[in-house]
């Protein structure tokens, strides 16, 4: 079974959608986009993340900031690698401001400044890990992490990071596989209270 990884297009708004939200709800009932969106209806929230990865502010959600994985021509799998100096929170909140929301109003902004962590700007990050369901266990991640490497190496990047919420053992544990140490961690009665997580992960590579 071949997997081809290539960058992300306008196109792919879509698949990344599906990948964006699989991401963050994380097998919780209520994920980031339901916040930010004031809404747990699928369809909606899937529409409003297709419509971020196409915005002229280049958002974590952008597709130029996608690699994807496929297999026989299928979209498979997607990883998303930013630069904390670029991807700003302004840049967050512009991008929502394109596609008629209101990011200022949301809770989850708020929340992150008491419960995330300042970001290195040296370093890159990444997000939005994710496969389809039923091509688990076939290499996919291992992929698209081996070339985001790459493409961050040929950039003068050394060391990469991603945060993980407490209690999502699986992708904890993907992480470290792939060769990441777990930095920091921070509990936290806020994200609790609305994820039903007891706060974030810290992770680290460097390569």
């Amino acid at each position: 079974m071949s997997i081809n990884i290539r960058k992300a297009t306008s196109a792919d708004a879509p698949f990344l959608a599906q990948m964006i939200l699989q991401s963050t709800r994380a097998d919780k009932k209520i994920g980031v986009y339901d916040l930010i969106f004031k809404t747990t209806d699928d369809e909606q929230i899937l529409k409003n993340l297709e419509k971020l990865t196409n915005t002229t502010a280049k958002s974590n959600c952008h597709f130029s900031n996608f690699l994807i994985a496929e297999i026989d021509g299928k979209s498979v799998g997607s990883l998303a690698s930013y630069e904390p100096r670029i991807v700003t929170r302004e840049t967050f909140l512009s991008a929502l401001g394109e596609i008629g929301v209101d990011g200022e109003e949301s809770e989850y902004l708020g929340l992150m400044e008491i419960c995330g962590f300042p970001l290195n700007s040296r370093t890159l990050v990444f997000d939005y890990m994710e496969e389809l369901e039923g091509f688990m266990d076939v290499g996919i991640l291992k992929a698209l992490m081996h070339k985001s490497l790459l493409n961050a190496r040929l950039k003068g990047y050394r060391i990469a990071q991603t945060i993980v919420e407490i209690g999502s053992l699986e992708t904890l544990l993907y992480y470290k596989k792939l060769g990441f140490k777990e930095i920091k961690q921070k509990e936290c009665d806020p994200y609790k209270e609305i994820f039903g997580r007891p706060g974030l992960v810290l992770l680290s590579i460097e390569f």
